[in-house]
């Protein structure tokens, strides 16, 4: 538990109050940090990492001694000093080489963790497209293909998927400018098999290709515009390796969703209709119709001609009986 800091001047007041829980939190924050042995490879793969995201990220050159999966305490601290809730950790040796480690944190804990193992030989650098660069700050859009991200299980692609969404979403907005749609990122992943998908091999399991591409708009004769895609960089392969789920009561507290006091509350059972009407339902228990007191009308009631006309009735089927009773008297 760290030690409650108390501000001393206005400033490192204002710097706290950023820092402070919010009910619309900023925009998460990048910390991309290098081990004691990183490969020149996953030093250029983070670099064109930072540059997409170089608004809403930080740098660090230094080597540090860090195991992410073996003592996480470190960047847990790197979080809360440089108040980033993502880093990426890039590390390099014979067993896992060409690696980078993305790390999710909650109030400055560590939330999950995902190991990319880089393939370099079909590593391509932003450098190496010629192409117009994409301008610093742009929001992208976002594709996914394959059906290991829509396991309705929780696995490492579900987790991956999620992951990369957090880098790339940047600032959220209401309103999108069609302007500002300048580059799209692709990620695709083979088809896993069961073998492969239980073996703790990495280069056993299924391809994650992550491709980005300019989008241009072309004349075409047409009210719309044509659309062309042109490949940006990077682009990169990877397998994924070890993998670090939430704990069920640390993801249940990152989920909750603070309640906004500006929000109009919902109130239940009033619906406005398509004319703008207000239409409430009102649930009435059952009711005993047995005790309701009904209002006696006179014309409900039986009148006396009526009466006469049933009594005239059973008179004349009186008289009918004793002719046919007699009938057959004089027959036998």
């Amino acid at each position: 538990m760290l030690r409650q800091i108390k501000p001393r001047n206005a400033r490192s007041k204002r710097a706290l109050e950023k820092r402070a829980p919010k009910i619309v939190e900023n925009p998460k924050t990048a910390l991309f940090l290098r081990g004691t042995s990183c490969s020149q490879i996953t030093q250029d793969a983070m670099a064109d990492l930072y540059s997409l995201r170089q608004t809403h990220a930080k740098r660090f050159t230094k080597k540090n001694p860090i195991h992410p999966f073996e003592d996480s305490s470190s960047l847990a601290f790197f979080s809360e000093k440089n108040d980033c809730s993502l880093l990426l950790f890039g590390s390099s040796n014979k067993k896992r080489p060409h690696t980078i480690t993305f790390v999710r944190t909650f109030d400055h804990k560590i939330l999950d963790m995902l190991e990319f193992c880089l393939d370099p030989e079909t590593f391509r650098t932003i450098s190496q497209f010629k192409t117009e660069k994409i301008p610093v700050g742009m929001r992208p859009l976002m594709v996914f293909a394959g059906t290991a991200f829509e396991s309705p299980v929780p696995n490492e692609y579900t987790t991956a998927k999620s992951m990369l969404i957090d880098f790339f979403r940047g600032e959220p907005s209401d309103k999108i400018d069609v302007e500002g749609l300048r580059y799209c990122v692709v990620v695709t992943c083979d088809e896993p098999t069961g073998s492969a998908s239980s073996s703790a091999d990495p280069s056993a399991k299924p391809v994650l290709r992550l491709r980005c591409y300019a989008i241009r708009t072309r004349r075409s004769g047409h009210k719309l515009p044509r659309v062309e895609l042109e490949e940006h960089g990077p682009r990169m392969d990877f397998r994924l390796g070890r993998v670090q789920q939430p704990d069920e009561a640390l993801l249940k507290e990152a989920m909750r969703r603070a309640k906004n006091p500006n929000e109009e509350r919902t109130k239940k059972n009033i619906s406005t209709d398509s004319m703008g009407d207000k239409i409430g339902r009102i649930h009435v228990g059952k009711i005993d119709l047995s005790g309701l007191q009904t209002r006696k009308m006179k014309g409900l009631k039986r009148g006396r001609d009526q009466q006469a006309e049933d009594g005239e009735d059973e008179e004349e089927a009186a008289v009918r009986d004793k002719q046919t009773k007699r009938k057959r008297k004089v027959d036998v």
